[in-house]
């Protein structure tokens, strides 16, 4: 049976929210998806019937492994998707997330596979976050936020983590894009606020930024 629109939308929350022990709160998706600890309650129960997750009150959810591969399959359409939308109709990384949200529920594998195909087999989408193979595998990778970088550090831009277009006009703004060096000028005390030099030029961005830039060594 395929999976409806309200499933796939709570399926990607699961894939963004699980900790390392495959665990995540009704409460926590409740505030990701703005929706009442009633109706998520509800729909884990049918998830737990599918043996998507463990349901167990009042203890934290378990995704089972037949839930992860079918979060991360949902995952796979909208992030083949946007990198469609980049590298094949010249979108900015910054206007595809929205159109990707309606195509990553078009229930047609065949169709996905052959955008995958045309892509040449893309490893990461626009935003630097892996794509999910056909069996829901995805490249593990070793990055940390720009926040957590030391004065006189030079690492590299990677990825965005769950950003909305405004930040990524933001970093287009200072041109701060994916693979850009990234050195560490001066960290405030004050507000964490960190200066770094991007292509000769300097920039002073927030820790609200640097909490969602993730870079690597």
């Amino acid at each position: 049976m395929k999976t409806t629109l309200t499933e796939e939308n709570y399926l990607k929350a699961l894939f963004h929210l699980v900790d390392n022990e495959g665990k995540v709160t009704i409460n926590e998706l409740s505030k990701f998806l703005n929706v009442k600890m009633p109706s998520v309650n509800n729909m884990m129960k049918k998830f737990a019937d599918k043996s998507w997750v463990i349901y167990e009150t009042y203890k934290p959810l378990r995704v089972t492994e037949k839930g992860r591969r079918e979060a991360a399959l949902v995952v796979r359409k909208h992030r083949l998707t946007e990198m469609f939308l980049v590298k094949k109709m010249n979108f900015g990384w910054e206007n595809v997330h929205e159109i990707a949200e309606q195509l990553e529920h078009v229930h047609s594998t065949i169709f996905f596979d052959k955008m995958d195909e045309i892509l040449d087999h893309p490893k990461f989408d626009p935003h630097g976050e892996p794509i999910p193979d056909k069996d829901g595998n995805i490249i593990s990778q070793d990055l940390q936020k720009l926040s957590g970088c030391n004065v006189g550090e030079t690492v590299v831009f990677a990825s965005v983590t769950l950003s909305d277009d405004a930040f990524l006009n933001y970093l287009t703004e200072r041109k701060l894009l994916l693979n850009t060096k990234i050195k560490v000028i001066k960290i405030e005390s004050f507000d964490r606020s960190v200066t770094v030099e991007v292509e000769g030029k300097q920039e002073i961005l927030s820790k609200k930024a640097t909490e969602k830039i993730l870079v690597k060594k």
